[in-house]
């Protein structure tokens, strides 16, 4: 493989940039705006910092439509701090939630809520290796639940969630690490939503918390300071110092999704590439996707040749070619390409038409 240009690169997370965020970041990274420094170095109390995380915040609120009475955090610590702040703070009334499990980051996050309170799984998809999403209905839910818990695009399985469940009254709190900025979502149809940053929105080192306003000041008297959400949401996000850089470089992503149409425009494209990829398995005599119809993810596309030797054998040719970090997680094995939105379309043609070549020689 020719080490000299841009591969294709197919992770779950660290993923790709925009090459023209990647570009600019570059040319001002030892100087920014005339500062005579790099935003690496520069105080978070600074005013040139304050107009960074304050338009970052604002650029992220036109682009999910994010109304006024929810508050929007930049904290460190990444999805799985979350798993411990959602129950430290939203389980303060009968101590009771309820969990959908989807995946192992849904368990996960199960398991970390059990050691403060009376969590129970709801419905669970384990039964068939976390391939569908199970349906629920508002009556499944105990009434006196204090959150109910979901984990709306599952990075390891290639499940998405096709509806928003019903909750009534309930609050209902979403982990959109995989799929944030991908598509348009009715942020109050959620109490809480948080993403780990290093999928769509930049480079690890913070994660995005969108909190409703009423859902604060109830954390658990035993919350460490910085577990609550309010420390935060009280300082603007500066109550320590925040991940600077990740925040500055996740601003710029914001800025370029504004630039190419919004969240809308990127929705359609990333349909088309899901799409196109999913076509091209599903025709295939080689490759299959366990996850069917409406459940499929459009982020993180997962496949098998049914071989696990043919799935090393074709990762290994892959990286030859440019696309790179199509194994599967190393928990399912398998295949996986996470198409999230700086994948470029051509990305994913040359993987189709790879795949039909490789297809070919290993009939």
């Amino acid at each position: 493989m020719n080490k000299n240009y841009r591969v294709f690169n197919f992770s779950a997370g660290p993923s790709m940039l925009p090459l023209e965020v990647i570009e600019d970041v570059a040319r001002e990274l030892p100087n920014y705006k005339g500062s005579g420094q790099s935003v690496m170095e520069m105080s978070h109390r600074s005013e040139v910092f304050d107009k960074i995380i304050k338009e970052a915040e604002a650029d992220l609120r036109s682009l999910l439509n994010i109304p006024d009475n929810y508050k929007v955090l930049f904290i460190q610590g990444g999805a799985t701090v979350q798993f411990s702040m959602v129950a430290l703070n939203f389980m303060g009334g009968s101590h009771k939630a309820d969990y959908i499990i989807t995946g192992s980051w849904a368990k996960k996050a199960y398991k970390e809520a059990q050691k403060y309170g009376d969590v129970r799984v709801v419905a669970s998809s384990e039964d068939d290796k976390f391939s569908y999403i199970p349906k629920v209905k508002k009556e499944d839910f105990r009434e006196d639940a204090d959150y109910v818990y979901i984990c709306y695009n599952n990075t390891i399985y290639g499940t998405h969630f096709p509806y928003i469940p019903e909750t009534g009254d309930i609050p209902l709190v979403a982990d959109m690490s995989s799929c944030i900025l991908s598509e348009e979502i009715d942020v109050t149809k959620f109490a809480a939503i948080f993403a780990g940053a290093q999928k769509n929105i930049g480079p690890a080192g913070v994660t995005i918390a969108i909190i409703r306003e009423d859902m604060l000041g109830k954390a658990h008297p035993m919350t460490p300071v910085y577990l609550d959400y309010k420390t935060h949401a009280d300082k603007d996000s500066l109550y320590n110092t925040p991940p600077c850089f990740a925040i500055y470089v996740a601003g710029k992503v914001f800025k370029n999704l504004l630039d190419k149409g919004g969240i809308g425009a990127i929705e359609k494209k990333n349909k088309e590439k899901a799409n196109k990829l999913y076509g091209a398995i599903d025709e295939s005599k080689l490759f299959s996707c366990p996850v069917k119809g409406e459940n499929r993810s459009l982020m993180n596309v997962v496949m098998v040749t049914g071989r696990e030797d043919l799935d090393k054998k074709f990762v290994k040719a892959a990286e030859e070619e440019g696309l790179v970090n199509l194994k599967g997680h190393r928990s399912i094995g398998g295949l996986r390409a996470s198409i999230y939105n700086a994948m470029p379309e051509e990305g994913v043609d040359k993987l189709i038409e790879f795949m039909k070549k490789f297809e070919d020689e290993n009939k």
